[in-house]
C-alpha cells in the first residue's frame, strides 16, 4: 500500500543562501517601478515584470505577438515573455543584486534579536554594525599585520626625519 503524500518524519527550516536564491530566480529586478500609469501594464525589468515573473494574461506575451494556447512554451523574441498561464506569476521569483549585504528586520529587530544573540551583541551595537557606524573584526591575518606594522614604522621614521629637516631650515633662516 502506498504511503500518503503528507507522511514525514522531520522538517527542516533554514535561510536560503545567495546561491539558492540565484538558482530559484527567473531574472534580476533592476528598476523600482511597478506599473506604467498610462498603460496599466507592468514595467519592463520592474517589480512586476512579465519577462521575469510571467504573463499577466493567459497564453499571451507582453507585446501581443503570440496569443492563444497553441504558442504554449514559446518565448517571444520581441519582449522576452514566455507564453504560459498567468498563474505562473505566483510561483516565479526574481532577485535584486545589492551593493552590500543586508539583514532582514525580522532577524535584527525581533525580541530577542536573533542576530544579536548569535553574535553576542546588544541591540544598540547590532544596529550600529548593520547601519555601518561600527564594524566587527572576525579574523586577523598575523603576517599581514606584521607587514603593515613594519611599513607604518618606516613611514613614521621618514616623516619624522622630514619634519626635523624642515624645522632646521626654518631655524636657519
Amino acid at each position: 500500500m502506498a504511503q500518503a503524500g503528507n507522511d514525514f518524519d522531520t522538517i527542516t527550516i533554514s535561510l536560503a543562501s545567495p546561491d539558492d536564491v540565484q538558482k530559484w530566480s527567473w531574472g534580476e529586478v533592476t528598476k523600482p517601478e511597478t506599473i506604467n500609469y498610462r498603460t496599466l501594464r507592468p514595467e519592463k525589468d520592474g517589480l512586476f515584470c512579465e519577462r521575469i515573473f510571467g504573463p499577466t494574461k493567459d497564453w499571451e506575451c507582453y507585446c501581443g505577438k503570440y496569443k492563444k494556447i497553441r504558442f504554449r512554451g514559446v518565448t517571444c523574441d520581441r519582449c522576452g515573455v514566455e507564453v504560459a498561464r498567468s498563474k505562473v506569476r505566483r510561483e516565479r521569483m526574481g532577485h535584486i543584486k545589492l551593493a552590500a549585504p543586508v539583514a532582514h528586520i525580522w532577524f535584527s529587530k525581533g525580541t530577542p534579536s536573533r542576530i544579536g544573540l548569535l553574535l553576542d551583541l546588544s541591540p544598540r551595537n547590532l544596529d550600529r554594525v548593520l547601519y555601518f557606524a561600527q564594524y566587527l573584526v572576525t579574523e586577523i591575518d598575523e603576517e599581514l599585520k606584521e607587514q603593515m606594522t613594519e611599513s607604518l614604522h618606516s613611514e613614521l621614521e621618514t616623516l619624522t626625519l622630514q619634519r626635523e629637516e624642515n624645522q632646521e631650515t626654518v631655524r636657519s633662516k
